[in-house]
């Protein structure tokens, strides 16, 4: 399925609008990436383990994402974009969303 960040596709037309679809994925950091992370502040520098988690995160919002848009009979997913916030103090919810069209080339 094509996943694209913008409105329209070069060389395609859109013949049906299925409608808003999103993915959404709540993670978890886990005491042993907070105490890892805490260690890394004092330093500075990329928080490895946030940066991981928040890499595989996206990858699961955007699977789930395509697959809510296969179910409406959808073959692509245009102006798809990302949210993310934090959910208490140890746990981040991150959507991939979009709308859900029916791609067809152009004559």
């Amino acid at each position: 399925m094509l996943v694209v960040t913008t409105e329209a596709v070069p060389g395609h037309r859109v013949t049906a609008v299925k409608g808003q679809v999103f993915g959404v994925v709540v993670r978890s950091r886990g005491l042993a990436g907070n105490f890892m992370a805490g260690l890394r502040t004092l330093v500075g520098g990329e928080i490895h383990e946030y940066t991981q988690m928040l890499e595989e995160g996206r990858r699961q919002a955007i699977d789930r994402m395509v697959a809510n848009a296969g179910a409406m009979g959808a073959n692509a997913v245009v102006m798809m974009r990302f949210d993310s916030s934090e959910i208490g103090e140890t746990m981040s919810e991150i959507v991939a969303y979009g709308t859900a069209v029916v791609l067809e080339p152009a004559a």
